[in-house]
């Protein structure tokens, strides 16, 4: 009765799509333009991509942080490291550079040797002032060596702030206007006005500048991700087209498929568009990756049309029969491979969820394309000529067959052994693998501005902001002794650790104030005595207020204080294990009852996003299984067909797993996808062996090895012809310059390659050890045989 229904329904399909060919073209004409209008919605994404769901509990503390002092990364930082730096005309130089940055509206404030302040003691009224450092023009080298020498050995609260007094790197740092730091401004200033600033500054003066800072970072980040589309959909088009060529051996099959997938492309941007979703380093792969999975629909369609040209050669009777034959088990195909990607709509990471949304929906968009355009467009063109069909009898394609088919037959218990000794070498693997909460480890390697990143990391100690704030529960508490002793002695935890840099809070202003009372003498950069405290306390008051100098460091009641410190990229369990030492200190240092200390940061916010989506992303995993087995079960009505249709396909996933162990590629938001993407591809092969085992159990009587062997040949060309295909479009994604993006192309092509072999080894060999079983099954419920209706001629689809 299903298959009754199910083959009607497909028939009225065909015909209403032959029937209309010039109505659905001007549709898909209008859509597209509909679509393509949408572009201009497009944005690309201006802030760093936060894993964690607003309501999480450390998403609640970063975000009432940000409340009360404001954007964290707001700081741009530009840094010599070079003698030549310290001579008159380039050190003026140098300090022009600082006031053309502050000139730009976009900046907020400069700090550097140019307007650098210093504290003072002003023995006629007796009371501190900020003066300039540089008080006069310099001219010669001994004005530069003696204000450098100066500002090195007599201002340590510029220490690790400004300069490396060991290797006599000297930096400024700019601080961008917070309005604009999440915006297209930031990116507009950065890649125009301040790029420009930088080049012109190193041709006049030969120096180096390394530029970085959380702003800089994520706009050359962003920039690179916009870059690589346009290399990924060529590349793609590039290397798919080449194969399909290969394959068909025809210029018009090839730019039928091209055209197809083109405006899958197209309709792609227009979702992204359409939706407003910001593009990201994960949507951005949505166009290449409709290309790789729409080439495999065209192969289907295509060569169904070409076999049914060779056998009777009725041109009308061919497109009929590719859409009623072929368009039910492309259905089926590509829902399973939507489904890998909607299984992301379920985790709660606004992230994920978008990449889930817009590539399920284009899966299937592509699906229609292909199902509408292609025996449309044919059926305008004559038929094939005879050398277009030479394919469909290639010997060596053959010849695999017939190796994969005597492998079944005559090496099963091998299969079978290499099956579990590779689950059990790869669950070895899969105990191997590390969380990787680095938010700058898939960046660009070769890119200067990580390059930079690492050179900031030697000589300052990091660029990930992490901030510990001090909530004292009462106004003016933080100023007390009591409070500054304790945040004092943080401070000398956080310096003892050496992947975090010096701390930065309101203690440094307030040693500084005490080193002035002592006209300036270096040894006096502590904090003041119960006897000093009174009256130097109130300059620091006076001076925490004043001007630009850390005046975000204590709110505006005086209650709350940040220490701000910088991390280096270190792997998550240094990271964690750094987090549990802060948090154990912390916990000594301040009272529960007198303070509330919390951690937070971009670089731990990181850190929890990335274990929460783990954590999400195998429950997404677990869905798309139970998804994929529901639709087994609706097809097969057998608990072991579901069992064996899952084996060969969750085997791919756990060798996978296994390598990545091995080869020390960690487990973070770029590879995880892998396993979700893989698996909804990869059961493709699965379904289409299935369904064509099923018919042929009806012609050959139910006679279980006759069916497998049957259905391994007729299905074996078309499962190598599409995941050779799939096999090279996901390694195009090696071409990146992200690391997340390299492994997520390698290793979703490994599965897939994987994945091919099982079913065309391992799923035949499982059929035929349970053969009588399973035909028990079979004869029970032959009325359900045709769900998936596949002509029995459908050969090498």
């Amino acid at each position: 009765m299903v298959a009754k229904l199910t083959q009607g329904f497909w028939a009225r399909i065909a015909r209403i799509i032959l029937r209309n060919r010039i109505l659905i073209l001007f549709l898909v004409a209008a859509l597209t333009f509909f679509l393509a209008m949408q572009w201009g919605n497009m944005r690309f994404s201006n802030s760093q991509a936060n894993l964690l769901p607003d309501d999480h509990p450390v998403n609640i503390e970063y975000n009432k942080f940000l409340h009360q002092f404001g954007e964290e990364g707001n700081a741009v930082v530009f840094a010599v490291n070079d003698s030549a730096l310290y001579t008159p005309k380039n050190f003026n130089r140098w300090n022009k550079l600082s006031k053309q940055l502050g000139a730009f509206p976009e900046v907020d404030f400069v700090l550097s040797t140019d307007n650098l302040q210093e504290l003072v003691k002003d023995q006629e009224n007796q009371k501190f002032i900020f003066e300039p450092l540089i008080k006069k023009e310099i001219k010669t080298q001994e004005d530069v060596d003696t204000l450098i020498n100066h500002l090195f050995n007599d201002l340590p609260f510029y220490d690790n702030l400004l300069f490396n007094k060991e290797s006599r790197t000297i930096r400024t740092v700019m601080y961008l206007d917070k309005d604009i730091v999440n915006t297209s401004v930031r990116k507009d200033f950065i890649l125009e006005d301040l790029t420009h600033l930088i080049d012109n500054f190193e041709e006049e003066t030969g120096l180096d500048v390394r530029v970085s800072g959380m702003p800089y970072i994520r706009t050359m980040n962003s920039q690179n991700i916009i870059d690589e589309i346009g290399k990924f959909i060529l590349a793609a088009l590039g290397v798919t087209s080449l194969i399909f060529f290969f394959f068909f051996r025809s210029f018009r099959a090839t730019i039928i498929s091209m055209f197809v997938v083109i405006i899958g492309v197209m309709w792609a941007f227009g979702v992204l568009g359409l939706l407003q979703y910001e593009i990201t380093v994960l949507t951005a792969l949505i166009p290449p990756l409709i290309i790789v999975i729409g080439i495999p629909n065209c192969i289907f369609l295509i060569n169904k049309y070409q076999q049914e040209v060779k056998k009777h050669g009725n041109q009308a009777l061919s497109l009929q029969r590719v859409i009623s034959k072929i368009g039910n088990a492309t259905l089926m195909t590509n829902i399973t491979t939507a489904s890998g990607f909607a299984t992301f709509i379920i985790t709660d990471s606004k992230l994920l969820k978008e990449f889930g949304i817009v590539a399920s929906i284009n899966i299937l968009g592509i699906f229609v394309l292909s199902l509408l355009i292609i025996p449309i467009v044919y059926s305008f063109m004559p038929l094939p000529k005879t050398k277009h069909l030479k394919h469909l009898n290639k010997k060596w394609i053959d010849a695999f067959v017939n190796r994969m088919e005597h492998i079944v037959r005559e090496k099963r218990i091998t299969v079978y052994i290499t099956s579990i000794v590779l689950l059990v070498v790869s669950i070895i693997g899969i105990y191997q693998i590390e969380i990787s909460g680095s938010p700058i480890e898939d960046m660009p390697k070769k890119a200067q501005f990580f390059k930079d990143i690492r050179f900031f990391e030697k000589e300052f100690d990091g660029i990930m902001p992490v901030e510990i704030v001090v909530d004292t529960k009462r106004p003016k508490g933080v100023l007390k002794p009591a409070t500054l002793k304790r945040m004092d002695e943080l401070s000398t935890v956080i310096d003892e650790i050496p992947e975090l840099s010096k701390p930065v809070s309101v203690v440094n202003l307030v040693k500084y104030s005490k080193q002035a009372f002592y006209n300036g003498i270096p040894k006096y950069y502590q904090l003041p005595t119960t006897q000093e405290n009174s009256f130097i306390m109130d300059v620091a008051r006076k001076s925490s207020n004043d001007g630009n100098l850390l005046k975000s460091f204590v709110d505006s009641t005086g209650q709350t204080a940040r220490i701000t410190t910088f991390m280096k990229d270190v792997k998550t369990e240094r990271m964690e294990d750094i987090e549990a030492r802060l948090l154990e200190n912390v916990a000594k240092i301040f009272p529960a009852e007198r303070y509330t200390v919390y951690l937070t940061g971009s670089a731990l916010l990181f850190l929890k996003g990335t274990k929460y989506l783990v954590k999400n992303l195998v429950l997404s995993l677990a869905f798309a299984i139970f998804l994929i087995a529901l639709f087994m079960a609706f097809l097969f009505r057998s608990f072991k067909m579901i069992v064996i249709s899952l084996i060969p396909n969750l085997l791919p996933l756990v060798i996978t797993a296994g390598v990545m162990g091995f080869v020390g590629v960690p487990i973070k938001p770029s590879t995880i996808l892998v396993f979700s993407i893989a698996f909804g591809i990869s059961v493709d092969d699965t379904i289409h062996f299935l369904a064509k085992y099923r018919q042929e159990l009806a012609t050959h009587q139910w006679q279980i090895k006759k069916s497998v062997y049957a259905a391994l040949r007729e299905t074996g060309v078309s499962m190598f012809y599409t995941s050779i295909v799939l096999f090279f479009g996901f390694s195009v994604f090696v071409i990146s310059n992200f690391g997340g993006t390299v492994a997520l192309g390698a290793l979703v092509s490994a599965t897939l390659l994987f994945a091919m072999m099982a079913n065309l080894i391992l799923l035949p060999s499982l059929l035929l050890s349970l053969e009588r079983s399973i035909a028990n099954k079979q004869v029970l419920k032959k009325p359900q045989i045709d769900i998936l209706p596949i002509e029995e001629d459908n050969t090498k689809e």
